[in-house]
């Protein structure tokens, strides 16, 4: 949103270079990030979004094309310049096919560079912008696709909950639409015009993880040009999301647990403690209760946090929800293609209705993106779904067929290929299969032989 303090990653082997960007967007009050290799540029963009990337074009393994294709692919709104001093036509033109913003050649002029940025800051926010506006319905949980009883208990929560500040944990499976959810308390919260940052716990190391929340003072280690805030403070008066917060290493739930109960924050580096107003919601797959237990898990910190707990249910407890979010879906990416798709099949309802979706809502979004893609027709058929999706279909009885399978065989691929549909999880293989797992372990053996 654009309350939060402007981001900006910088990327330039050049040590003396890449220290005169960083201190010309700081100086501008940005919140300017500056690292000298390509791959640690990678392991950032993987795990935060920039506003804005400005990178150098070649540099030792990882170059500025591979930073630009990265930066697109996990985030399409970052907008990003290339800055170098081997300009050429081919590189030009291939970035400008891959969507970079700007083109500029050292040396660097300081004017030049906080134009450009600026102009590409501005094509960011409108682009926000837009989106937010064609979004707004998402405010009264429209946004929160679904009628059975644990999405309608889901939203009741969180109307609930609109005036509180409470700390929210959400707990579910991968895939199941965690973040959606704490984005919808967000939105219909006091705090809706404030910063929203998601923060995934498993994608940073202990050390950058601390940089990256509570910011670092200059000096406090080698590389800390300048004094940096943290995304905590960067959020204040906002919501901080941390997602995977069962993966947050046990001294780092120590010290993000005083910042929740002092609400401050101190620097890395730092002795100063710095007022913050923050809501925290944290999203896990795991059962950080049995976590407590095995020391793994700080119990102070998990009861700080669920305050108020929420459920999401994985899809396949909610299979009455999946034609309406497959419409859903159908919407979103029919405006991304030429053709007019106005449905599915019966045949294709059955199948999508059917399936377990070890991957949860993710996995029926790829399905739904995938099969608009491959429509020749004003519905989407069979022909249609991924290969694997339609394997079932496969089990169907045909007199004709002069190559018939043996009871057994039959038996030994279906098993199978339930056993892939759900991650090889035993239990609920045996489920789907209607069958107990000692049963299930027994048919396993024979079929080995």
């Amino acid at each position: 949103m654009v309350n939060c303090k402007t981001s900006i990653l910088i990327i330039d082997d050049e040590k003396i270079s890449l220290k005169h960007l960083v201190r010309i967007f700081q100086k501008e009050g940005f919140d300017a990030t500056g690292v000298s290799d390509g791959e640690k540029a990678l392991e950032l963009i993987d795990s935060k979004s920039f506003d804005l990337i400005l990178t150098d074009l070649v540099m030792g393994k990882t170059g500025g094309l591979e930073i630009l294709a990265k930066a697109k692919s996990h985030d399409p709104d970052t907008e990003v310049v290339i800055i170098t001093g081997y300009g050429s036509v081919e590189s030009a033109i291939e970035a400008t096919k891959m969507g970079v913003f700007h083109y500029i050649q050292k040396p660097i002029r300081p004017d030049e560079v906080r134009h450009i940025a600026k102009q590409a800051i501005k094509k960011r926010e409108l682009t926000m912008r837009v989106r937010e506006l064609e979004q707004k319905p998402s405010q009264n949980l429209s946004s929160i696709v679904g009628n059975s009883s644990g999405i309608a208990l889901i939203k009741r929560t969180i109307r609930q909950i609109e005036n509180s500040d409470s700390n929210v944990l959400i707990t579910g499976e991968s895939g199941s639409g965690k973040e959606l959810i704490a984005k919808a308390i967000h939105t219909t919260s006091k705090r809706k015009d404030k910063c929203f940052l998601a923060i995934n716990c498993a994608s940073f190391t202990e050390e950058l993880l601390a940089n990256e929340l509570f910011g670092h003072e200059k000096d406090a280690y080698t590389g800390a040009m300048q004094t940096k805030a943290g995304l905590i403070e960067t959020a204040d008066g906002g919501t901080i999301f941390f997602d995977e917060v069962g993966d947050m290493p046990i001294s780092m739930q120590a010290k993000l647990l005083r910042v929740i109960q002092e609400r401050e924050v101190i620097r890395v580096g730092g002795t100063k403690s710095i007022p913050v107003n923050i809501r925290v919601i944290c999203a896990t797959n795991k059962d950080l209760k049995k976590m407590c237990k095995t020391g793994t898990f700080r119990e102070d910190f998990y009861f700080r946090l669920n305050v108020i707990p929420i459920h999401m249910p994985s899809l396949s407890e909610r299979k009455e929800d999946i034609p309406q979010l497959a419409a859903y879906f159908l919407r979103r990416y029919e405006k991304n293609s030429v053709k007019k798709i106005n449905g599915f099949s019966d045949e294709v309802l059955r199948i999508l209705i059917n399936y377990e979706y070890p991957g949860n809502v993710r996995e029926l979004e790829n399905i739904i993106e995938h099969a608009s893609s491959m429509a020749q027709s004003s519905q989407i058929e069979l022909k249609d779904l991924p290969p694997d999706l339609t394997s079932l279909d496969s089990f169907t009885f045909n007199p004709d067929n002069q190559n018939l399978k043996t009871l057994e065989e039959m038996e030994s691929e279906y098993i199978q290929w339930v056993l892939e549909h759900v991650d090889y999880k035993k239990s609920k293989a045996s489920e789907i299969l209607g069958i107990d797992r000692a049963s299930l372990y027994r048919k396993l053996k024979r079929l080995e032989k």
